[in-house]
């Protein structure tokens, strides 16, 4: 097994909230111990970090992996070798695959590909609802026996409340985690901006910020009744937040994430019509994005996730509002997130406590932190490092990113899982 110690290295710990210089000390797949000064001269592999961040590797709530079906957009390889070059080291899986992942053979399925495929942890979510279809809900003891995480039918909102509600239940006596898409279905239903004097000029058939803030009350209605577990997989808007912020005081068991678009991006950035800015929910106002920005500050919202959803050439090289959405983030989720570093918005505590620790967290696992005993699941950057993004050069089979050209900064240096290395800079 393996025993290394990480020296001179910038330890990253979300749990205490430090950023400080120390060195780190991995034996068999997990923390042995940690310090600060003069590292201790037991015989193991000594790695110099060179004084570069090293912190918990990244887990990635609501990764597209297009198997079954569209392995042609992204396979559990590719993402695999994706994820481990952006310091991802747990991706978890949806279910919106062709067909969707609703019963225990399916998941099964994806699971042995995933083992067979991919240097990182996989963990897979299972659909809440047959085909994703809103209708009879799924078997989730038995998925959940199969290996299912999380609950969810991804962008598919659950338009009938009694099917919800008696999901929600069922959820609530086998102790699942319910992960839905807060936004009302009818105002949303072929959005592809949101409202405003932008979507006018453009001529786009857009949404209002209230239509998030719609499907967040009803879900937190229904949490009141039935007392599940739930994560909101996006929160994009400012007038979702008070909501938010009410159901956490009243001690729903709720938890809200974001993804790193809407943390980075506005609506203006669609600019004339570029496809690769065609995101679900739609990209928001920079009013909406500084306030999600200070909720992740603050804790309101717990996770940043990639959303990573591939799209091939053709489904993106069409008019905007025909065009598919969604932009592939395993390797952009990190320098985009440094974006907010480097603007003195967000300390790398807070980014790595809402893209590792919450999420671990949430998913009941023990990674995400430094502490001794947490498995070694590690991420070794240079959060200054400047580079022009070239999205051929991407490990996804996708390349729909909407970063290609732009300026950036921090790469990653090495990844490790369990104490393995999976990634290597060249």
């Amino acid at each position: 097994m393996n025993n290394t110690l990480f020296t001179n290295a910038r330890l990253i710990d979300p749990e205490t909230g430090t950023d400080s210089p120390g060195w780190l000390h991995v034996s068999d797949g997990q923390i042995a111990a940690r310090g600060e000064g003069d590292a201790p001269t037991p015989e193991a592999q000594v790695v110099d970090c060179g004084g570069q961040c090293l912190a918990p590797g990244i887990v990635d709530i609501g990764v597209k992996v297009c198997e079954p079906g569209e392995r042609h957009k992204e396979s559990y390889k590719s993402a695999g070798l994706a994820a481990a070059a952006g310091g991802v080291t747990t991706i978890v899986t949806r279910p919106d695959t062709s067909p969707a992942i609703d019963t225990p053979e399916s998941l099964e399925f994806v699971t042995r590909r995933a083992q067979a495929d991919t240097p990182v942890n996989v963990l897979p979510m299972a659909a809440l609802t047959k085909g994703r279809e809103g209708r009879e809900m799924t078997e989730i003891g038995f998925l959940q026996d199969a290996g299912a995480v999380a609950f969810t039918d991804c962008d598919h909102m659950i338009a009938n409340t009694k099917v919800f509600s008696r999901a929600l239940t069922y959820a609530r006596a086998c102790g699942a985690l319910v992960i839905a898409h807060p936004q009302e279905p009818i105002l949303s239903n072929g959005a592809a901006a949101t409202s405003g004097k932008f979507a006018v000029l453009r001529g786009l058939p857009a949404v209002s910020p209230m239509a998030e803030r719609m499907g967040l009350d009803r879900d937190i209605a229904l949490l009141e009744m039935t007392g599940a577990a739930y994560h909101a997989d996006q929160i994009t808007t400012a007038r979702a937040l008070p909501a938010l912020e009410r159901a956490k005081r009243n001690g729903l068991d709720i938890t809200a994430g974001t993804s790193i678009h809407h943390l980075t991006l506005n609506e203006l950035d669609v600019a004339d019509y570029r496809t690769f800015f065609k995101v679900k929910p739609p990209l928001r106002s920079e009013d909406d994005r500084q306030a999600v920005i200070e909720a992740v500050r603050t804790g309101l919202i717990d996770t940043i996730s990639s959303m990573h959803t591939p799209q091939d050439e053709e489904s993106k090289r069409l008019p905007f509002e025909e065009a598919a959405s969604g932009a592939v983030a395993l390797e952009t989720l990190l320098p985009a997130a440094l974006r907010l570093y480097h603007a003195g918005q967000l300390d790398l505590p807070t980014l790595f406590r809402a893209m590792a620790l919450n999420p671990a967290k949430r998913l009941g696992l023990d990674s995400g932190r430094l502490s001794e005993g947490a498995p070694a699941d590690l991420v070794l950057f240079d959060p200054d490092m400047p580079f022009v993004l070239d999205r051929f050069s991407l490990k996804s089979k996708s390349q729909n990113t909407p970063f290609d050209g732009q300026r950036m900064q921090g790469k990653v240096t090495a990844t490790f899982v369990a104490g393995q290395e999976v990634y290597r800079r060249p």
